[in-house]
C-alpha cells in the first residue's frame, strides 16, 4: 500500500528566500535611516573632550628644535702631507692662537728646502761675480773715457797752435794738416767711446735688473718652500676649543686632509631643522623664543640653508641679548618660531576633532551642556595650541574636541553625565 509522503513546509529555498528578502528589507531600512540626516547617538560625558570658544591673542607658530653650536667654527686641514710624529694636546683642549697643535714629518719637502737655500746661495755669489765684473768693466770704460777726452784736449790744442803757425808759414801744410787730422780723429773717438759707455751703462742696468728679478723670484720660491716646512708643525690659527680632532702617532696625513676645528667661543648660535613645508614662509630675521631655567630668551633667523635634505631644511639663528648661562655646544633647544605679528581672534583649542572633519564641521552643545549637534564652520590659521576661528561660531560657545572617528555620520549627540 502506497504511504503518502507529507510535503515539508520549511525547505532550503524557501528559508534562502526569507533571508534573501529579510536582508533587501534591512538594507533598504539601514538606507533611510542613515540618509535621514537625524541620526542621534548616546555618549557619556567622560568619553569627550569640551572645550569653550575665547578670544584671545593669536600668534601663529611652529615648534622646532634646535642646536647650539659655536658662533663660528675654523676647519683644520692638512696644508702639506707627512707623518704624524708628536702631539702637543688633545682634542677639546682650549687654545690660544698660534699654539702648536702636532708635529708631521716629511723628508721629501725638507730636502727640497735645503736644494732651494742652495740655489739662492748659488745665484747669490752668481750674482756677486756679475757685479764685480760689470763694475770692473765700468771702470775699464770710465778711464778709457778719461784717456780720450785728454788726447781730444792735446790733439785740438797743437791743431789750434799749428793752425797760427802754419798762418804765419812757420810750419809746413803736413805737419798742419796731420794735426788738423789727428784733433778729427779725436773728435770721433770720443763720440764712439761715450756711445760703449753709455750702451755699457744700459746692459749692465738691464743685467742687474734681470739678476735682482731672478733672485727675488727664487727668494719667494724659498719663503713658500720654508712656509710649507713651517706648516708641518700645525698651529691653532685663532683662540679656540680644538674639537674633532683625529691624529694618531704614525699616521700618515694627506695634504688637504681634514684633521680637526677649532671651535671659537666667544658666543654661540643655534641650528634649527624646520619641515620643507614651511620653507615659503621662512625669512631672516623671524623671531623664536625657548625658556630654560625658568627664563625665556628670544632668537631670530639669521641665514637661511634651503637644501632640502629627507624632506627638512636648516636655519642658523643668533641670540637676541645674552645667552643663557651655562650653556653648551651640542645642547638641544625647543623653540617656538613665529610665522606671524600677535593679533586678537576667536580662538578654539586644538584636539583630534579635526582629524575627520578637517576643521570643516564641529559638534556645538546647546546652552544647558545635554547635547551637541553638528554644524559647520570656518578656521583659519592655526599653531600647535590654537585654531583661529573664522566663522560658524562666537566667544562663549562650547564645542567637543575630542575624536570625531565615531561620530562621522552623526548628526546630533545626547550627552549623559
Amino acid at each position: 500500500m502506497d504511504r503518502q509522503i507529507e510535503k515539508k513546509k520549511w525547505t532550503p529555498k524557501r528559508i534562502l528566500t526569507i533571508v534573501a528578502v529579510t536582508g533587501i528589507v534591512a538594507l533598504l531600512g539601514a538606507s533611510y535611516y542613515f540618509t535621514t540626516g537625524n541620526r542621534k547617538l548616546n555618549i557619556d560625558a567622560e568619553r569627550i573632550t569640551i572645550a569653550e570658544v575665547k578670544e584671545g591673542i593669536f600668534q601663529e607658530f611652529i615648534p622646532i628644535n634646535g642646536t647650539v653650536l659655536p658662533i663660528s667654527s675654523i676647519y683644520l686641514d692638512a696644508a702639506v702631507g707627512g707623518r704624524v710624529e708628536q702631539k702637543y694636546v688633545e682634542d677639546g683642549a682650549v687654545l690660544k692662537q698660534g699654539d702648536p697643535i702636532m708635529r708631521l714629518s716629511n723628508t721629501d719637502q725638507e730636502l727640497s728646502l735645503v736644494q732651494q737655500e742652495t740655489q739662492v746661495l748659488n745665484l747669490l755669489t752668481q750674482a756677486q761675480i756679475a757685479r764685480t765684473n760689470a763694475e770692473q768693466v765700468s771702470i775699464n770704460n770710465r778711464n778709457q773715457m778719461a784717456d780720450v777726452e785728454q788726447a781730444l784736449r792735446e790733439s785740438e790744442r797743437v791743431y789750434r797752435l799749428n793752425k797760427k803757425l802754419f798762418a804765419e808759414k812757420a810750419i809746413g801744410s803736413q805737419e798742419y794738416e796731420k794735426s788738423f787730422n789727428d784733433y778729427n780723429y779725436q773728435k770721433q773717438r770720443i763720440i764712439l767711446t761715450k756711445q760703449i759707455l753709455k750702451q755699457d751703462s744700459i746692459s749692465t742696468g738691464q743685467k742687474a735688473k734681470q739678476d735682482q728679478d731672478t733672485y727675488s723670484r727664487t727668494q719667494r720660491a724659498l719663503q713658500l718652500m720654508r712656509k710649507k716646512v713651517g706648516d708641518l708643525i700645525l698651529r691653532a690659527p685663532v683662540d679656540g676649543q680644538l674639537t674633532s680632532f683625529d691624529a694618531e702617532i704614525g699616521q700618515n696625513k694627506n695634504a688637504g686632509e681634514r684633521l680637526g676645528q677649532i671651535d671659537v667661543l666667544t658666543g654661540f648660535k643655534v641650528r634649527a631643522d624646520i619641515d620643507e613645508h614651511y620653507i615659503n614662509r621662512i625669512f631672516t630675521d623671524l623671531k623664536g623664543e625657548f625658556t630654560t631655567g625658568g627664563k625665556l630668551y628670544q632668537l631670530k633667523i639669521k641665514k637661511i640653508y634651503t637644501q632640502v635634505t629627507n624632506g627638512r631644511f636648516q636655519v642658523d639663528m643668533e641670540f637676541l641679548g645674552a645667552a643663557p648661562s651655562g650653556i653648551r655646544r651640542g645642547q638641544t633647544l625647543q623653540i617656538r618660531l613665529a610665522l606671524s605679528d600677535e593679533s586678537k581672534a576667536l580662538l578654539l583649542p586644538r584636539g583630534g576633532f579635526y582629524q575627520q572633519s578637517s576643521g570643516n564641521w564641529v559638534f556645538k552643545l546647546n546652552k544647558s551642556g545635554t547635547a551637541a549637534y553638528r554644524m559647520e564652520v570656518q578656521l583659519g590659521r592655526q599653531n600647535p595650541e590654537y585654531f583661529e576661528v573664522v566663522g560658524g561660531l562666537k566667544a562663549g560657545d562650547r564645542v567637543i574636541i575630542s575624536s570625531y572617528e565615531l561620530y562621522h555620520t552623526i548628526q546630533e549627540l545626547t550627552i549623559k553625565n
